[in-house]
C-alpha cells in the first residue's frame, strides 16, 4: 500500500493538487471484510477471512479482481484496488478501481470447498456488487470457473440471470472470446512496443519470464510466436533456462501434466531469484508484487521491463532501475489488456450481442498501443518516467471527473 500511495503522492505533487483533493484519492470509497464459514468435506468448519474494496466509482462502477491467496489481507486489496482505478482512467474504460480478495490457499481445498466459499463469499458482498454497481473478474487463485459460480449466485438471488455482474466467465454463459488470453495480449503488445522504442527487434532480442500462471504463461507463448527467444521462464517452485530459448507449447504441456516447470526435460534447471538477473532484452514479472526490490535491482541486466504482474517493482527499486537506465512499463500499463476485455464482455452482455474472437483482439490491439502512445507522449513532454506518466494521466482524469461532478452534499 505504501508504494501506491507514494505513486498517488509524486503525481498529486507533478499536477499541484492541494491536500484535501489528495486525501479524496487517496481514501477507498468502500471497504467490506465479511466472515466465510466453511464446512470441510471431513465435517469440519472453518472461517475465513474475505475482502471488498472500491477505491473509486467517480468514473462508473467499480471493476476488479478477486483473488484467493494466503497472502490476502486487507492493506494489500487496498493498494490493488487504488491501481484499478488508475488502470481503468489510464485506457479510459468507464469504471473505477476495486479489489477483492479471499485468505485462502486453493491448492489445500476441493473443488466443492472451494465453491461453497465463493458462493458464501458473493452471497457476504451482494449488496454492493453488481453490473452497475461492482463488477468482479478473475485474479490469483481464481478463473472463469469462480465467475460462473459468482454469476449464478448472484443471479440466483436477484431472481433473473445477470451476465454483467461479474467478467471472465465462460464463453457459454455470457464470457466474451478472448477474455482468458486477454492480459497475456496485452503485456506482448506493450513488451513489443517498448523493445521497438529502444531498437530492438523481435527475432533478435530475449526474454525472461517471471511467472508461468495466466499472464506469464500466455505472454511466453505470445513472445515466442512474434520471434522472441524466451531463455528462462519460472513459477512458485522454481526456474528453467535455455539459452536457444525454450521451447514454450512443450513447457506448457509438461505444467498441464506435472504441475510445475521444474523437471522439464527441454531446459536448465536454475535459481528462481536469478532469472530476475539475468542478461536478457525484456524482463516480465507475472507473478506477484514486489519482486523486484532494493535488494535485487542493481543487478538487473534487463534493457526492458514490463509488469505482467501488479505491483512488481518497489519504490526503491524503481529508482534503481531508472538511474541504471533500464526501461520500466508499469503495470497499469502493461496488463491492462484484461480489464479492457472485460469491459468488452461487460458491453456484449449487457447489449446480448457478442462479437467475433477478431473483432475483441483488434479492438484490444487498438486500445492498448493508444494508451503506449499517449504515456509516453506525457513522459517525453513532462520529462518523467512511463510509471510517472502512466500515473499523472490516470490521476488527472479521474481527478477531473470528481471535480466535475462536485461533492454531495
Amino acid at each position: 500500500m505504501a508504494d501506491a500511495q507514494a505513486q498517488l503522492a509524486a503525481a498529486v505533487e507533478t499536477l499541484d493538487y492541494g491536500a484535501g483533493l489528495h486525501r479524496l484519492l487517496a481514501s477507498p470509497r468502500r471497504e467490506m471484510t465479511v466472515s466465510i464459514p466453511l464446512h470441510r468435506d471431513n465435517g469440519a468448519v472453518e472461517v475465513l477471512t474475505g475482502y471488498r474494496v472500491q477505491h473509486n466509482f467517480s468514473r462508473g462502477p467499480a471493476k476488479g479482481g478477486l483473488r484467493f491467496s494466503p497472502a490476502v489481507d486487507l492493506d494489500e486489496v487496498r493498494a490493488l484496488a487504488m491501481w484499478m482505478t488508475w488502470k481503468c482512467a489510464l485506457l479510459d474504460v468507464p469504471y473505477g478501481g476495486a479489489k477483492g480478495g479471499i485468505t485462502i490457499d486453493p491448492r489445500n481445498y476441493s473443488v466443492r470447498e472451494l465453491e461453497r466459499v465463493t458462493r458464501r463469499y458473493t452471497s457476504e458482498i451482494l449488496p454492493i456488487i453488481g453490473p452497475e454497481k461492482d463488477i468482479p473478474a478473475p485474479d490469483i487463485g481464481t478463473d472463469e470457473r469462480t465467475m460462473a459460480w459468482m454469476m449464478d449466485t448472484y443471479s440466483v438471488n436477484v431472481g433473473y440471470t445477470v451476465p454483467g455482474v461479474v467478467t471472465g466467465k465462460p464463453v457459454s454463459v455470457g464470457g466474451s472470446l478472448g477474455r482468458p488470453s486477454a492480459t497475456s495480449r496485452g503485456v506482448v503488445q506493450i513488451a513489443l512496443a517498448a523493445l521497438a522504442h529502444n531498437g530492438l527487434e523481435p527475432r533478435r532480442s530475449s526474454a525472461a519470464v517471471q511467472g508461468f500462471g495466466k499472464v506469464g504463461a500466455g505472454a511466453a507463448a505470445f513472445l515466442a510466436e512474434a520471434g522472441v527467444k524466451v531463455q528462462a521462464i519460472s513459477d512458485q517452485y522454481g526456474a528453467v533456462y535455455a539459452a536457444g530459448g525454450i521451447d514454450v507449447p512443450a513447457l506448457a504441456e509438461h505444467v498441464e501434466l506435472t504441475g510445475s516447470v521444474v523437471g522439464f526435460a527441454g531446459a536448465e534447471p536454475m535459481d528462481a531469484a536469478a532469472l530476475l538477473e539475468l542478461d536478457v532484452d525484456l524482463l516480465v514479472p507475472a507473478a506477484v508484487e514486489g519482486v523486484l526490490h532494493a535488494g535485487n535491482a542493481g543487478r538487473v541486466r534487463a534493457k526492458v521491463v514490463v509488469e505482467g504482474a501488479n505491483g512488481p517493482t518497489t519504490g526503491e527499486a524503481d529508482a534503481i532501475l531508472q538511474a541504471n537506465g533500464i526501461l520500466v512499463v508499469p503495470d497499469i500499463l502493461a496488463n491492462a489488456g484484461g480489464v479492457i476485455v472485460s469491459y468488452f464482455e461487460w458491453v456484449q452482455g449487457n447489449q446480448a450481442y457478442w462479437w467475433t474472437a477478431d473483432e475483441v483482439e483488434d479492438r484490444l490491439a487498438r486500445r492498448m498501443l493508444a494508451a503506449w502512445e499517449n504515456v509516453l507522449a506525457v513522459s517525453k513532454a513532462r520529462r518523467i518516467t512511463l510509471r510517472e506518466a502512466a500515473t499523472v494521466t490516470a490521476v488527472e482524469r479521474v481527478a477531473e471527473a470528481h471535480l466535475t461532478r462536485g461533492l454531495y452534499p
